[in-house]
């Protein structure tokens, strides 16, 4: 099957460095990264595509960093996820879990508490991922504020893209004012919720939104089959 992958070459920056021009560091981690991923996907996809992934996800990180430290860490995470939603595309690998994708503008406010409540209460029976069609810099400060105070870090979690592959492998696709800009494959499960947009509120006005997604998430874990844990 023919997986049409993410693109980000047009999402080059002039001040991005190129692979040659990465700290020595910087280029161990990669290297490093590229082992992982090939060990963790030995017999699945080959070295080839393991390090096209790798460095198109690369690729989409640095050309918007402001900081490059983390840069390669977070190209691996991506990597990774993407890697796991093409295997469940071509048929290489299904744990049979349903799987739900949240969509949102940057991937910072709305779609990070989503994913952050559906992890929390599904636990190990479900799958989430979070993508953005304009992914910001940084998860909002007052959004990550409001998970604390009902027991959810997500301050690991980061903006990120939505891909061809990701969008395909996601049983369930959860939209949330990307408008025309969010991905329509034909035949697969979509709703649109209908949310206030936290970016630039304070964590008094996020409170509600935070508590309105912990309901909605309640309610698509009922009609998965996975009733949301105590």
């Amino acid at each position: 099957m023919n997986v049409v992958r993410y693109d980000t070459s047009d999402q080059r920056s002039d001040r991005m460095p190129t692979m040659s021009q990465l700290t020595k560091e910087q280029q161990h981690l990669l290297r490093g990264a590229a082992t992982n991923l090939a060990s963790e996907f030995d017999g699945t996809f080959g070295r080839e595509t393991i390090e096209e992934f790798l460095a198109s996800s690369y690729e989409q990180f640095a050309a918007d960093a402001r900081v490059f430290t983390y840069v390669p860490l977070l190209a691996e995470r991506f990597a990774r996820q993407r890697l796991r939603a093409l295997a469940k595309v071509e048929g290489k690998a299904d744990n049979g879990l349903p799987t739900v994708l949240f969509l949102c503008v940057h991937n910072a406010g709305r779609s990070q508490m989503a994913l952050g409540w559906f992890n929390h209460l599904a636990g190990d029976r479900a799958i989430a991922w979070s993508g953005g069609s304009e992914p910001g810099q940084e998860v909002n400060p007052a959004a990550i504020a409001a998970m604390v105070e009902v027991g959810i870090d997500i301050r690991q979690e980061y903006p990120k893209p939505w891909t061809t592959e990701i969008v395909q492998a996601a049983d369930v696709v959860i939209t949330m004012g990307c408008g025309d800009a969010c991905p329509i494959f034909p035949g697969k499960r979509y709703e649109d919720w209908q949310l206030e947009d936290p970016a630039g509120q304070g964590i008094d006005a996020v409170r509600p939104i935070r508590d309105e997604i912990e309901r909605r998430v309640c309610r698509l874990l009922d009609s998965l089959g996975t009733p949301a844990s105590s």
